[in-house]
């Protein structure tokens, strides 16, 4: 936990800096970060981006009532979809406020958004029953910016 702890603060650090700041030899962190990676706990080492900086003005978290029994082929159509949408960030199935399904995604403008859920809606060919969406202008008014370090902050239980 202290090894995953220390990849949230800043997972460009060595191996000699991060056993330095625990305590441990520097083939001890590269034998328990191989593990970490092996058994999934790590699935990858990554940045989360200045989304401004890269022309991106908006996120968006739509929030979605899909059709509750989708058959097999609707939900490979779905699920290329939105693999294959390099703006959408996150999707999972979900609960509350009568939807069961969230999803984050980024834009350029608010009228790409609106293509983007234009297409959406008519790709999914009706799959999407009703949605309700979040716009969150990414220059203005972030109190705290997305970021994983936070949960590196945490004390170790």
């Amino acid at each position: 936990m202290r090894l995953l702890l220390e990849y949230l603060k800043d997972s460009r650090r060595s191996d000699r800096e991060i056993a330095k700041s625990i305590g441990v030899s520097q083939p001890t962190i590269t034998r328990m970060r191989h593990r970490l990676v092996k058994e999934g706990v790590i699935k990858e080492f990554t940045v989360i981006p200045d989304f401004t900086k890269m022309g991106y003005e908006i996120m968006a978290i739509t929030f979605a009532k899909s059709k509750m029994n989708l058959n097999p082929k609707e939900k490979e159509k779905a699920t290329k979809l939105v693999l294959t949408n390099p703006n959408i960030i996150f999707v999972a199935g979900a609960q509350g406020m009568g939807k069961n399904g969230v999803m984050i995604s980024v834009h350029k403008s608010f009228s790409d958004f609106y293509n983007f859920l234009t297409n959406l809606i008519l790709e999914t060919g009706g799959y999407m029953e009703n949605h309700d969406t979040m716009l969150i202008p990414l220059g203005e008014n972030i109190v705290k910016p997305l970021s994983l370090t936070y949960l590196g902050e945490q004390k170790e239980t």
